[in-house]
């Protein structure tokens, strides 16, 4: 397993999804931060890589009925599935989360003052979100759909205003890690989304709300981080 401590985080969630599981319950960042290797991490968090590895390894060996390959899928579908599923859900759950922030520090926040800042950090990332979506949908999505158009050899490809793709691939990324890093914080004061004792209904659905939106959004910035990202630049370098 020693060869496997050079492999990055990033590339064995990219391998198997299910290893997603395995990082998490280390504390380990596998898509903001994935491209560290298993070493470079253990030896910061002060980790033990063999016991790291052999979860991974027995992940990997067990049976896999439900994991998706994305991996395999060609650019041009994955970065479809991306915008429908991905910023689909970030849309529609955004307004809720909104609202019910909004009430909770209404109504609580004389109690427990850490909502203003949970709503605060949530208005950021709504906004910020928001725009990063719509840079991907506008520019950096058809870009990469134009170099699969190209490459199965429907038309050719100019030369795109930002130069090359990785310049808006660098923003996206940067973009990601600060998202990561807000929703580090509002774990953090919610105590890892766990309600306090004397939390209503609405207090509990929203903080359910919170897990499930930062865990969508592990999986969103994962799969351009570790997989499209990658793949986009290295289809570009195929036409250089």
């Amino acid at each position: 397993m020693e060869n496997l401590k050079n492999k990055t985080i990033g590339s064995f969630v990219a391998q198997d999804y299910r290893t997603a599981a395995v990082f998490s319950k280390y504390k380990i960042d596998f898509c903001c931060k994935g491209n560290r290797t298993v070493s470079e991490v253990c030896e910061k968090q002060e980790i033990n890589s063999d016991a790291l590895l052999q979860n991974i390894y027995d992940v990997l060996q067990s049976e896999n009925n439900s994991g998706i390959d994305f991996n395999s899928w060609p650019l041009d579908l994955l970065a479809d599935y991306i915008e429908k599923t991905h910023h689909r859900y970030v849309e529609e759950k955004t307004q809720v989360l909104l609202t019910f922030l909004d009430k909770l520090c209404k109504v609580h926040g004389a109690n427990h003052p850490e909502l203003f800042r949970i709503n605060e950090l949530f208005i950021g990332c709504a906004g910020e979100l928001s725009q990063h979506m719509k840079k991907e949908e506008l520019v950096l999505f058809p870009f990469v759909k134009r170099m699969v158009k190209t490459k199965d050899g429907n038309g050719i490809l100019s030369q795109p205003s930002f130069g090359t793709v990785s310049n808006p691939i660098a923003m996206m990324m940067h973009e990601h890690e600060n998202e990561g890093d807000r929703f580090k914080e509002i774990a953090d004061l919610t105590n890892n989304y766990t309600p306090p004792a004397d939390a209503c209904t609405t207090y509990k659905v929203t903080y359910a709300m919170l897990k499930e939106f930062e865990e969508d959004l592990h999986k969103h910035i994962h799969l351009e981080n570790n997989i499209l990202f990658p793949k986009a630049v290295a289809l570009e370098e195929e036409f250089a």
